[in-house]
């Protein structure tokens, strides 16, 4: 039997292809490296030396050019974190964290309309690490422009950072939990 293309089904299956081959074509999209630091303060130059294009871009290029829906603070936590999560994959901890860490710091993150960071403020400063807290400063600021909180025109939001001794970490936000 012969199927006409205008057929309701066949359309579904159209659309289904097409979504299908966006996201294979998101999936390969990739940001430009940029300096990890260690615990000891000591950053690292990136794996590769950028190309003559790359090197034309300005530094904002490294973070994300999307928009946040978001129209409360704890909504775009997740946003906020996620961002940092694609930014900084070689450093999240995988799995539960163990049951000591090196330090747990809470903090807020002020967002302007174009997702630049402008303000840093400890709600629970992990004093007895600053090594940890110059590093969580350095690791928001290097990760704009963040996603811009188009519904909110600016967003202050917190966040909980879980630090493990490796130097590697979880925002409570994604955590996948503490044993």
């Amino acid at each position: 039997m012969y199927h006409c293309p205008t057929d309701a089904a066949d359309r579904r299956h159209g659309l289904l292809a097409l979504a299908a081959l966006l996201a294979v074509g998101v999936t390969g999209c990739k940001t430009a490296p940029h300096e990890r630091s260690g615990l000891d303060g000591a950053t690292s130059a990136p794996a590769a030396t950028p190309g003559p294009s790359q090197r034309q871009q300005p530094a904002q290029a490294q973070g994300s050019a999307r928009h946040s829906a978001a129209g409360t603070p704890r909504a775009y936590r997740r946003d906020g974190a996620s961002h940092l999560y694609q930014l900084n994959a070689e450093r999240i901890y995988k799995g539960r964290m163990p049951p000591l860490l090196v330090a747990v710091g809470v903090m807020n993150v002020e967002i302007d309309g174009a997702g630049q960071v402008t303000r840093l403020d400890w709600m629970r400063a992990p004093k007895h690490a600053p090594e940890v807290m110059t590093d969580i400063e350095r690791t928001i600021r290097r990760a704009a422009p963040f996603p811009a909180p188009a519904r909110m025109g600016k967003v202050v939001y917190t966040d909980t950072w879980l630090w493990h001794k490796s130097g590697k970490f979880q925002l409570d936000t994604l955590t996948e939990g503490q044993d």
